[in-house]
């Protein structure tokens, strides 16, 4: 099955084709993004953050928090609950140390961005992040590894908080090219998701069919793998139903079709 989305060319969003496109494409960065969610008055609710329009990649467009791979999120010393490596390594199709990599990746991104720390101290999951700000300040300087931060406040990570659900890879067109490894995860008990970031202008909680429609009006700009992820999550009645689904994960990369001042994104989800 093909499907397709058109959507406008952001003028400085960093869609763009390579300088030497009749050559070899640029290798893609290892990279992991969070689907954060919550329960909210009138449904499923998703957080969003409204990228600041200098930034290289996505430069002015709505995603989810998320980030590239550090060389030290795959310290095999950090304290670990939840599904193992080998088990996100089935679920990815990639090897362990990879695995280990993206998790701890999803879990230092989402709380550089967006201050939610999926860790416990003992078997009680974090309720109250204020104590760790600072080391949040050090995680973003990259003064301190993930695993740094989590063996000097006795904490441990907690991969059970999260479920994988995609896999996508920028278009060998663009310049600069993620392979992203999508998690999906419920705002802890007690746990509130801030905009304290650099990368954003803002950020909020939105239900998905209000973001589409922000898309569509032309309020917000939305890349394809989250316009696709957030149609795929109106479905749902609540964040825990959309947390338990088991989805087998693909990778998809879709295809650009340059159209005057417009690009048709083709999907093949086969």
């Amino acid at each position: 099955m093909a499907e397709e989305l058109t959507f406008d060319i952001p003028v400085g969003a960093g869609v763009g084709t390579r300088a030497n496109a009749g050559g070899p494409p640029v290798t893609p960065k290892d990279a992991a993004t969070v689907i954060l969610l919550r329960d909210g008055s009138e449904g499923v609710e998703v957080f969003l953050q409204h990228r600041v329009k200098g930034m290289p990649f996505a430069g002015g467009m709505t995603v989810f928090p998320g980030g590239g791979v550090d060389s030290r999120d795959v310290d095999a010393s950090v304290s670990w609950a939840g599904p193992e490596p080998a088990w996100w390594a089935e679920r990815f199709g990639c090897d362990e140390s990879l695995a280990r990599a993206l998790v701890c990746a999803a879990v230092r991104e989402m709380f550089e961005e967006s201050g939610v720390l999926l860790a416990s101290a003992g078997d009680t999951v974090v309720a109250d992040v204020t104590p760790y700000q600072d080391a949040r300040e050090k995680l973003v300087s990259r003064e301190i590894s993930l695993a740094a931060f989590l063996k000097a406040n006795d904490l441990t990570l907690r991969a059970d908080l999260l479920r994988p659900w995609a896999n996508w890879v920028t278009p060998p067109e663009e310049p600069r090219r993620y392979d992203t490894c999508f998690f999906i995860a419920v705002l802890p008990e007690g746990q509130q998701a801030d905009s304290a970031t650099s990368e954003a202008v803002s950020s909020g909680w939105q239900r998905p069919q209000d973001a589409i429609d922000d898309a569509k009006e032309g309020r917000r700009m939305l890349m394809p793998p989250t316009w696709l992820t957030l149609a795929e999550l109106e479905s749902f009645e609540s964040a825990a139903a959309a947390q338990g689904t088991e989805r087998e994960i693909k990778k998809i990369m879709p295809t650009l079709v340059r159209e005057g001042d417009k690009i048709r994104v083709v999907l093949d989800l086969a």
